[in-house]
């Protein structure tokens, strides 16, 4: 799977890494705490057949990553069960519940936090989390800690220019219960942020070219960039060596 077939990536500075959300992380008490029933029943509902499709996009990539796994923002377990992944942390103490219901090694806790030891995982996981992180860059230096030499992380998102993006950045402007907690990024801005927290680009996946309301099979990914594609799957890899980030002006 190479980065830049299909489209190739855009280019911008580099975000500051300041905070996106409106204290989402607070370990203490997290908004998805009384969201947590309506938020899980949405991937036996609606969400279904979008569920489906990412799941299979992430199948595609499972042999080529190293166990053991991690996911940060685990949620309610539903990705961590189908794909495998054994260890995951939340900040929502009912979600981190469901995960255990599901047989995942949940905890409390933040991305930032540090939890574990250093060059614990073979991959760590942010599946449709990484919207919603309070101190993004943070987490991802704390990631590229945890990881193995040789790890990897892999990032499942929407990316703010797709079509299910502009979707969801409309029902954040209106207020939707989950969605105004999120800060949406374009793919350059997610590959600048991986790449000042230490990693770089190793590969890309888009899936979910159906259109939103008309989900009605489970599609083949692509590898590479596709604006027009709903759910997009970026995998990173250590840098070997720290590189100087130019300043602009």
């Amino acid at each position: 799977m190479a980065l830049m077939k299909g489209n190739k990536m855009p280019s911008t500075e580099y975000p500051d890494g300041k905070p996106m959300s409106e204290g989402l992380n607070d370990a203490a008490h997290s908004p998805f705490d009384e969201l947590a029933q309506e938020y899980d029943a949405w991937f036996d509902g609606d969400g279904s057949l979008i569920f489906s499709n990412e799941v299979h996009a992430f199948e595609t990539l499972l042999p080529s990553l190293p166990k053991p796994f991690l996911e940060i923002g685990v949620g309610s377990g539903r990705f961590a069960r189908a794909l495998g992944i054994e260890t995951g942390i939340d900040p929502s103490g009912k979600l981190v519940e469901m995960a255990k219901s599901r047989g995942i090694n949940a905890s409390i806790g933040r991305g930032e936090d540090k939890v574990f030891q250093e060059q614990s995982f073979g991959t760590v996981f942010l599946i449709t989390t990484f919207c919603f992180l309070e101190f993004p860059l943070l987490v991802l230096k704390e990631a590229k800690r945890i990881l193995k030499p040789d790890g990897k992380i892999v990032l499942g998102l929407v990316l703010k220019d797709s079509p299910w993006g502009k979707l969801y950045l409309k029902k954040k402007e209106e207020g939707h219960r989950f969605y105004k907690y999120a800060h949406f990024y374009d793919c350059a801005e997610v590959v600048k942020l991986l790449f000042k927290a230490g990693f770089m680009g190793e590969g890309m996946l888009s899936a979910l070219f159906q259109e939103p309301g008309k989900v009605k099979l489970i599609e083949e990914p692509k590898s590479g960039y596709y604006p027009e594609a709903g759910f997009s799957i970026i995998v990173g890899c250590k840098r070997d060596s720290e590189i100087s980030v130019p300043r602009e002006g």
